[in-house]
């Protein structure tokens, strides 16, 4: 099944700058990345990707920018899995 949804022009934009701001954590352009793979293409998020996601948004250390990245990979992901 293909999957329609695709990142946000705005939110790919903000994972295009995280990715190049070497004050980034490697969580926050992992999801980045994750969201850019996914920006004008049918791409989905992996099983991987999704507890990665799953465990940022449940967690109190993250900040919002990374929750909001968290959030879009994980409303991408595949509903039958």
């Amino acid at each position: 099944m293909s999957n329609t949804k695709q990142s946000s022009k705005k939110l790919a934009s903000q994972a295009s700058s995280i990715l190049t701001d070497g004050n980034s954590s490697n969580i926050q352009k992992t999801l980045a990345g994750s969201v850019l793979s996914q920006a004008n293409t049918s791409n989905q998020t992996g099983a991987k990707m999704e507890t990665i996601a799953s465990n940022v948004l449940q967690s109190n250390k993250y900040n919002d920018d990374t929750k909001s990245l968290a959030a879009s990979v994980l409303s991408q992901s595949n509903k039958e899995r």
